[in-house]
């Protein structure tokens, strides 16, 4: 426990100023995340990092990272992410002619749908904060809220189980409590700091936030399952890899954006 709270602390230390800071140094740490993100799954995996489909991978997420601006007044109008996707299909689609079946069909599927998975949630941490500082603060407190109800209500009122095989510990009551208790912090924040005019949207999207909060972190879980890992990384002692600890959030922000919240 001192060890998870010791990680929390010193990790906040760093990317909350670097949050506030914004620009170009949030951009950077965005982009070392993702990466490291991108790693932790390839090693799930076990698609070697050092590798030519690697290497693709890396590039393709480094592409859907550039912010909607930056892209726009360097590269042009002309350029479309959805065909940088398309040349990267392409180019692990040969490589598994290439490497006689070795790197499979399968294999080229898991690094395009990772790096999209890892890219388009990131990406949109970057578009979050270039909207409003206090938009990624919505998110966060949301996020931490429903984590912080599902964990003290599940315990002292779960009895049954929400998705056993996925992840056994969560319990119906501690799903209920997560989105009560993100609901209580959305009223808070709309009465301190306003996002919206109407306060009856933002509870909707509170709820709606909270709900895929959880459901991102269910979908880790189950990837963990699968590859039968505890965690995704070691990165962060105590509390794993940068997915275990960014999964809520990469469902959470591109769903703020297509509600149009952000």
């Amino acid at each position: 426990m001192k060890t998870r709270i010791l990680t929390a602390i010193i990790a906040a230390a760093i990317f909350l100023p670097l949050v506030i800071i914004g620009e170009t140094p949030f951009v950077i740490l965005v982009y070392l995340l993702g990466t490291i993100a991108l790693k932790e799954l390839l090693r799930m995996k076990k698609i070697r990092v050092l590798s030519l489909p690697g290497l693709i991978g890396f590039i393709f997420l480094w592409v859907l990272l550039i912010p909607h601006s930056f892209l726009i007044e360097s590269v042009g109008a002309n350029f479309s992410k959805i065909e940088a996707a398309l040349i990267v299909v392409m180019l692990l689609l040969i490589y598994t002619v290439i490497s006689k079946n070795e790197f499979t069909f399968d294999d080229a599927g898991f690094i395009i749908l990772s790096t999209v998975y890892v890219g388009v949630g990131f990406y949109y941490l970057i578009e979050t904060r270039m909207a409003g500082l206090s938009y990624v603060f919505f998110a966060l407190f949301v996020i931490w809220a429903t984590d912080s109800g599902a964990y003290f209500i599940g315990r002292a009122f779960g009895k049954r189980k929400l998705w056993p095989e996925i992840s056994p510990n969560k319990t119906v009551a501690g799903f209920v409590g997560g989105v009560l208790s993100a609901l209580l912090v959305g009223l808070i924040f709309q009465i301190v700091s306003p996002l919206h005019p109407s306060l009856l949207f933002v509870l909707v999207v509170t709820v709606v936030t909270s709900l895929f909060g959880q459901m991102g972190d269910l979908v880790e879980s189950a990837l963990k399952r699968h590859f039968t890992v505890k965690d995704s990384g070691h990165i962060l002692p105590g509390h794993g890899g940068i997915l275990d600890r960014f999964d809520s959030l990469l469902f959470v922000l591109p769903i703020l954006h297509f509600l149009q919240f952000i």
